[in-house]
């Protein structure tokens, strides 16, 4: 007489053995993997890297000082190769982060988690830069995202929230222009104290980007009255 076969193809003995092995304690979303010592032209942080099994994406946030539980000075910033690491004009996305590291570390203690997998609000860098080509024939950032079938802002800052809630933080100092992003923390249970605006000066090859982001998707920038002379 054979032996039984499970639906996956392993016999019913084997599956009643492993049955009866002890279960791996089960692993939380969002996991620490390594703290480090991050020193940066802004002065000295920790890095703390973190991996989102939900996802598949790696996480990390900049830890300087002993930021305590309270009122710490945070940065959530969405990933931005184009801005962050080539100096693109077309958003403020590189001088917000250098800005943000700036303030933190002048104030003495802080945090700056860095959102991977943000990029373009969420679509992805390729659906970035075809976004950004219908921007130069016209669209504004919201139209090309529709334009492409693509949600206007597909962030999800469930991640941050785990980061902070892991590095012990319960309220925070928000250095943001974007009311959802406060929003979102709170909807995931961290407390914003304060919003600490993080305004750059623009330029002409974002204005019209940063116009957009005012009267469309409620940043604050109280700023661009005062530039009424950039192209629009």
């Amino acid at each position: 007489m054979t032996e039984k076969i499970g639906v996956l193809g392993k016999k019913a003995s084997q599956r009643s053995q492993r049955s009866q092995r002890p279960k791996r304690p089960q692993r939380t979303d969002v996991e620490r993997v390594v703290v480090t010592p991050l020193p940066t032209v802004y002065g000295e942080f920790r890095a703390f890297g973190y991996f989102d099994h939900e996802r598949g994406d790696e996480q990390v946030a900049l830890v300087h000082g002993d930021p305590g539980a309270e009122g710490v000075l945070t940065r959530l910033h969405s990933e931005c190769l184009t801005g962050d690491a080539f100096g693109s004009q077309h958003c403020e996305c590189g001088a917000q982060l250098a800005s943000a590291l700036r303030q933190v570390a002048d104030a003495g203690s802080g945090v700056v988690v860095y959102l991977r997998g943000h990029e373009g609000r969420g679509i992805g860098l390729l659906a970035k830069l075809r976004a950004m080509a219908l921007q130069a024939e016209g669209l504004d950032t919201v139209e090309a995202n529709l334009a492409l079938g693509l949600p206007v802002d597909a962030r999800d800052y469930g991640v941050a929230a785990r980061i902070l809630d892991d590095l012990g933080v319960r309220s925070v100092r928000l250095m943001s222009n974007n009311p959802r992003k406060r929003e979102a923390l709170v909807r995931h249970g961290i407390q914003v104290a304060e919003q600490v605006p993080l305004l750059i000066p623009p330029c002409e090859s974002n204005i019209t980007y940063l116009r957009t982001k005012r009267e469309r998707l409620d940043h604050h920038l109280p700023h661009l009255d005062a530039m009424a002379h950039l192209s629009s």
